[in-house]
């Protein structure tokens, strides 16, 4: 590393935000692949956009409230992904049209609560799109329970949650608890959603939790080395896309899901051109 790029670095630690924001951005990199690998491999990769509309509500509650918005959100989120899972297992018609609805209700539902909210929408924005730079100690200490929780149960029941969404006729054939570990796996996705929407937005959160692990799938050939890969993308293109972000003068959310784009993009063509050499 360079003297200039050295003291570069040096000088975003200078700052109390953004030492908070690179942990944030470091627990949200670990966290939304850990859930997102599953839910590719279900191929449910867009449910984060769906919980990130239902927990909108949440954090327009929590502003109309004057209480926490992130805990409201929590709640709202855990509810609606649970209600989702039970709808989604009907495998029904109606099922898809209903999970439209509560998707769309959710953030239909958010702009007219906010309406009603003394601090008005701007408050609403840094969910929306995110707001890294402003996460606070008190923020901190919930991502990182949260992060915990979600890393610890999809470490220690990766292999049941990985049967199950690959296959779930299999998975109850083997005597696996299907329903309970599809429950579980909905709401470590609400969890996951509560801790992005700070630093990418909830418009934006699906793409951390997708990207990394596309990414990750190009070079890996095994669904524990997508876990770990997945992961350390994560966690690098956040870390880079904040410091970025810093010093361009950009949305920090933007900047994130740009870095991880721009890698899968590196790594597809690197990937083609040696099969082409081969």
């Amino acid at each position: 590393m360079s003297a200039s790029a050295a003291l570069l670095s040096i000088e975003v630690l200078d700052y109390d935000f953004m030492r908070r924001a690179l942990v944030a951005a470091v627990l949200v990199g670990l966290a939304a692949p850990a859930t997102g690998v599953f839910l590719v491999q279900r191929r449910l990769a867009l449910i984060g956009d769906g919980l990130g509309h239902v927990a909108v509500t949440g954090v327009a509650l929590g502003l109309v409230l004057d209480r926490a918005p992130v805990f409201v959100a929590l709640i709202t989120a855990v509810i609606g992904a649970v209600v989702l899972e039970l709808i989604r297992s009907r495998r029904e018609a109606v099922a898809e049209m209903a999970l439209a609805i509560l998707f769309y209700g959710g953030i239909a539902g958010g702009v007219v609560l906010v309406s009603r909210a003394p601090a008005g929408g701007r408050s609403l924005n840094q969910y929306l799109f995110g707001s890294i730079t402003t996460t606070s100690t008190s923020d901190l200490v919930t991502f990182g329970v949260l992060a915990v929780v979600v890393m610890t149960v999809t470490v220690a029941l990766g292999p049941a949650l990985f049967t199950v969404s690959s296959d779930e006729e299999f998975a109850r054939a083997s005597g696996l608890p299907v329903v309970p570990l599809n429950l579980t796996l909905a709401v470590l996705s609400a969890l996951t959603v509560v801790i992005s929407m700070r630093v990418v937005g909830v418009l934006l959160v699906s793409a951390l939790m997708v990207v990394p692990v596309a990414a990750a799938q190009l070079v890996t050939r095994s669904f524990r080395s997508t876990y770990l890969a997945g992961i350390l993308v994560g966690a690098v293109v956040s870390v880079s896309g904040v410091v970025a972000s810093y010093y361009l003068d950009t949305p920090p959310g933007g900047t994130i899901v740009l870095f991880a784009i721009g890698l899968f993009a590196v790594t597809l063509i690197a990937q083609a051109l040696v099969r082409a050499l081969r």
